[in-house]
């Protein structure tokens, strides 16, 4: 992208914004189907596939969003994403209410949600501030670094993390009388927070910062000539991925009811990659696709595998069979194959040009 298209793009989003029809009525179609499907859910759903599935789908996309904006308008592929989600899951447990008396302060949600999720802002911030100053590998091998370092410093410190057995017990508040943790409410809940972060990553992607970052990701010279501060937009990117993944950290300790180092262990670390990649770094929404189907197949790979009379225990080779399969076919994961065939049905099958 040259920087007079970058101009033109910035230009473009102030100027429309002036004459444009009413919000509402420029909610594509798709948008209405999936919400109202997505609402109506409950209905016919069971109490496992509402919290399970989607609750689970819901909170691993979230926290692939967050790297998914990272790689995809910042051209930075972070493997702390779930170390970021770690440290809001492990604020909750220390300074909120669990089964570990010693430790846990029993502070209100109020000020334990808050302030979770600004330790983790700042925590990404301090790693941004590290990472941005490699490039490709380097990030990769830099952020891998911390996340390994993290897991093993939550598994060998016992006064604040309490060592490998981390803490249990830790369940939502009652808001609103509500127990939160059922599975109708969970569902809602999850839903909520993975719709607002769908949004406003799409909404800043598309606001002057996002596209400063898309133009650092792709001149960050030429941008930097332009008077951009390349690493401070490039810090401010992981200060903003804190936020998804720490959320998306508080619901998977809810939903688990628990957290210890294995949920910020190496594995877990490296899954948020492959779900990103999977469904596509290109849109917010190809990080739920590819938690929808990296659920899926977490779930019922060894039911597939026990039905065609093969070993349950190499579910992990299917699941990696499955994710090969759709990198290989695209380099944009689901998304970009979603794509390709939208594409061809607009083409003549004869000639391949597009029809008008």
């Amino acid at each position: 992208m040259s920087m007079q298209d970058f101009a033109n793009r910035i230009d473009a989003s102030r100027a429309s914004r002036a004459g444009r029809r009413p919000w509402i009525e420029r909610i594509p179609v798709t948008y209405w189907v999936v919400g109202f499907v997505l609402l109506i859910i409950p209905a016919f759903s069971s109490d496992f596939v509402m919290f399970q599935i989607f609750g689970w789908t819901f909170i691993l996309g979230m926290i692939a969003t967050s790297l998914m904006f990272l790689a995809g308008y910042g051209g930075m592929v972070s493997l702390a994403q779930m170390t970021f989600a770690g440290v809001a899951g492990y604020m909750i447990a220390i300074f909120g209410d669990s089964a570990i008396t010693n430790i846990s302060q029993g502070w209100p949600w109020w000020i334990v949600i808050p302030l979770a999720l600004i330790i983790t802002v700042l925590f990404a911030t301090a790693i941004g501030w590290l990472a941005v100053r490699t490039e490709g590998i380097y990030t990769i091998m830099i952020t891998l670094a911390i996340a390994a370092a993290f897991f093993y410093f939550t598994r060998q410190n016992y006064e604040i993390f309490n060592g490998f057995q981390g803490f249990n017990s830790i369940i939502p508040p009652q808001l609103f009388g509500v127990n939160w943790r059922q599975p109708v409410p969970f569902y809602y809940m999850t839903l909520f927070w993975a719709v607002l972060t769908y949004f406003a990553v799409l909404y800043l992607s598309r606001a002057p910062f996002g596209l400063a970052l898309q133009g650092v990701r792709d001149n960050p010279r030429r941008m930097a000539a332009l008077g951009f501060s390349v690493t401070g937009h490039r810090v401010a990117a992981y200060a903003f991925s804190a936020i998804p993944a720490g959320m998306g950290g508080i619901l998977l300790t809810w939903q688990s009811a628990q957290i210890s180092p294995g949920t910020v262990s190496i594995q877990p670390a490296i899954d948020i990659l492959i779900i990103a990649v999977v469904g596509g770094l290109s849109h917010p929404a190809g990080a739920f696709i590819g938690a929808f189907l990296y659920v899926l197949l977490k779930t019922f790979a060894v039911d597939v595998l026990i039905a065609l009379g093969l070993s349950g225990d190499r579910f992990q080779l299917l699941i990696g069979l499955g994710f090969l399969v759709v990198v290989y076919v695209s380099n944009d994961g689901l998304l970009g194959i979603w794509r390709r065939l939208r594409e061809s049905r607009n083409r003549d099958p004869l000639t391949g040009e597009r029809r008008s």
